[in-house]
Order: structure tokens, then C-alpha cells, then sequence
């Protein structure tokens, strides 16, 4: 038995090292990948393309604007005139706020009134323009601050100025850093789409160039040829997940605070899952393209239900129940605890367990699927 598997794993690799577009495939295409979305995949909001619209051109309205442009967020890209200009930056996409300060500012002020400033987003992408509000906001409380106890100074008021001081602590990414949130995430897509593909295409390609008969007329058993079939991938997939780690840590510092061995670990269960159901994926097609297609289809939705982009937490309480069926779900989670806060197999279990089950039904079921379309 374990010659015949041996035979078939020395075959598998001299076909996979054969060809140089796929080791292109297998090796390169994942650390492009890590660089790509580690650049791109980053939520924090530094520089912001900022109008200023300033009517009132008065002492108070430029000192609160020189608190606008003197923080490192919001970056002044031109002066506009009237709210014709105001529109046409946003609608242009010049701007993403247009600070506008109306007349009467500074003597509503120094009267004691309220002053109002509108800040008009572009709230195209909603989570940028709360992020920008957040910050404006921010600005504007300090300088409204300041302002009361300038004046109560002036008034003769002699006691301390009462403050609330808050000091925030952020566990597990203490620079809040988005970066280090989403690269884990993109190390788990990364696997799960490479070991789909690869293992979807293996039994297919047989099919498509006519080996499949030699293979099912030969003495081999159909569990020899399952293990022989997706065990280089298995070792393909550990190689890749290492490959990534590793230029995830060096590259872009990303913090790994948990057992690298665990990591492997958790990828050798999860890939029960992706393995199986890329060997159903190639026992129910006809072709190489035909495979592929069905990969996509099934990896989009796994994706969007990971919690990889979205909270789940936010989705309607119909589709958080759905995403108990998605081992990516867990897998997810399993991942950012390791490299993030360093989490050990006491707490994951919770996770590796239903990650576990889930793989050896799937495997169990495509492995009996593809017998049967041997039969």
C-alpha cells in the first residue's frame, strides 16, 4: 500500500515541478500576493484631501483651521470661494471634506455664542467619512475647549480648570495598526484558495488528458489514489503558508506572538476541509475550466461569511447562522489569535474542534463521492 502511494507522490510532484508556470503558480503568485495586499489591504486613514471654505477669515476661524492643518490628517489641497466650488470638489472627488467657516464666526465667539462650522464628507465610502468625522470632530472639541477656558481665564477665574482625563490602552495591536488585522486574514485566504484550486484541477487534468482509465484499471486502490492525489498539495500548502508568514513578519513586521507549530497545526486540519472540497469540486466536473469556475463560485461567498472584511456580528442573525457551516469562519479566527495575541491550543480548541469535524465529514464524503464516480 504504501509503495503504491509513494509511487504516486513521486509522480505528482515530478508532474507538478515539471511544468514552470505552475511552480510560478505555487510560489510566486503567493508572496505577490502578501506584498500586494499588505500595501493595499490598509484601513487607516492618514492624509485626508481637504477644501477650506473660510468666509469669515477672522483670528478664530484661521486658528481653528491651523488646527485642521497642522494635525497629520487632514491635508489642505485648496482654498475655495462658494458653495458652487464646494460642490464641484466633492462632486469631482478632489476633496473628501470642505471645512466651510460662514461669516460671524469669530464674533459669535467672542460674544459667547454658539459658532457654527459645517464639515460636508464625501460619503461615498461610509466608513472613511465616519473615520473623518471622528476626527474632526476631535479637533473641534480641543479647540472648543481651549476657547471656554481662555475665556474663563479673562473672566478672573481663579480655580483649576476641571478636565476628564482618558488614557486608552488597545490590546494585541497596540499601534492600531489595520495592517496587522488584515494580513493574517490574507495568509487564510491565500491557503484556501491555492489548495482549492490545486486540488480541484488534479483529478480533472487526469480526466482531461485521458490517464484516469489507466489509473482506475491499475491495481491502485481509490483511498491510495485520494492520499497520493492530495497529500502533495497538503505539503504544498504548509510550504506556502511558511513562505507567507514569513515575509509577513520580516517585511511588514507583522507581529507573530503565537507557536508557529500550532499555526501548521491548525493549517493541517483546516486543509481537510479545502482538500475535500476540492476533490467533490473534481469528481463533479468535466474540465479543467469547468473546475475553476466552480472554485470561484464556492470561494466568494466563503470569504465574504469569514469575517475576513465584515464583523459578523453586524449581519442579519439568518446569515450568522450560516456562517457556522463555513470553515473559513473558524479558521479565521484561529489565525488572527495566534499571530495577534499569541493564544494557545487551550483556548483554540474551541475553534479546531467543529474545524476538525467539519473536515473529516467533508473528506469522508468527497472520498466516497469519488469512489463512486470511479465505480
Amino acid at each position: 500500500m504504501f509503495e503504491r502511494i509513494r509511487a504516486i507522490l513521486i509522480k505528482e510532484f515530478k508532474q507538478i515541478f515539471r511544468d514552470p508556470r505552475m511552480k510560478t503558480v505555487i510560489f510566486i503568485t503567493p508572496l505577490v500576493q502578501i506584498i500586494l495586499f499588505g500595501y493595499a489591504a490598509n484601513k487607516d486613514i492618514n492624509f485626508v484631501p481637504t477644501a477650506i471654505l473660510d468666509r469669515d477669515n477672522s483670528v478664530e476661524s484661521r486658528e481653528l483651521l491651523r488646527r485642521f492643518t497642522y494635525s497629520k490628517y487632514f491635508i489642505p489641497e485648496r482654498y475655495i470661494y462658494s458653495e458652487k466650488e464646494q460642490n464641484y470638489v466633492l462632486d469631482k472627488g478632489s476633496a473628501s471634506v470642505v471645512i466651510h467657516i460662514d461669516r460671524g464666526f469669530g464674533r459669535a465667539i467672542n460674544a459667547g455664542k454658539d459658532a457654527a462650522v459645517q464639515l460636508a464628507f464625501d460619503g461615498t465610502d461610509s466608513n472613511t467619512a465616519m473615520i473623518v468625522m471622528g476626527y474632526a470632530n476631535t479637533v473641534v472639541g480641543n479647540y472648543r475647549y481651549d476657547t471656554l477656558k481662555q475665556k474663563a481665564e479673562s473672566a478672573g477665574w481663579t480655580e483649576p480648570f476641571p478636565t476628564v482625563d482618558l488614557r486608552d490602552r488597545a490590546w494585541f495591536n497596540g499601534n492600531l495598526v489595520s495592517r496587522n488585522y488584515y494580513l493574517p486574514g490574507v495568509i487564510a485566504i491565500i491557503v484556501t484558495m491555492m489548495s482549492l484550486l490545486l486540488s480541484a484541477m488534479a483529478i480533472v487534468k487526469e480526466k482531461e488528458i485521458g490517464t484516469m482509465e489507466q489509473l482506475t484499471v491499475s491495481p491502485i486502490k481509490p483511498i491510495e489514489l485520494i492520499v497520493g492525489k492530495l497529500l502533495p498539495f497538503a505539503v504544498i500548502a504548509l510550504i506556502q503558508i511558511t513562505l507567507v508568514t514569513m515575509l509577513g513578519v520580516f517585511w511588514f513586521h507583522l507581529p507573530l506572538r503565537g507557536n508557529l507549530l500550532l499555526l501548521l497545526f491548525s493549517t493541517c486540519i483546516y486543509l481537510f476541509t479545502t482538500l475535500g472540497i476540492g476533490l467533490f469540486i473534481s469528481t463533479i466536473s468535466s474540465t479543467q475550466q469547468e473546475s475553476m469556475m466552480s472554485v470561484f463560485l464556492f470561494f466568494m461567498p466563503t470569504m465574504l461569511l469569514s469575517g475576513f472584511a465584515y464583523p459578523i456580528s453586524n449581519m442579519p442573525q439568518v446569515i450568522q447562522w450560516l456562517t457556522f457551516i463555513n470553515p473559513l469562519r473558524y479558521f479565521m479566527v484561529v489565525i488572527r489569535s495566534i499571530f495577534l495575541k499569541g493564544t494557545g491550543i487551550d483556548v483554540l480548541w474551541v475553534q479546531l474542534v467543529p474545524l476538525l469535524i467539519m473536515g473529516l465529514l467533508v473528506i469522508t464524503f468527497s472520498a466516497l463521492r469519488f469512489r463512486k464516480s470511479l465505480g
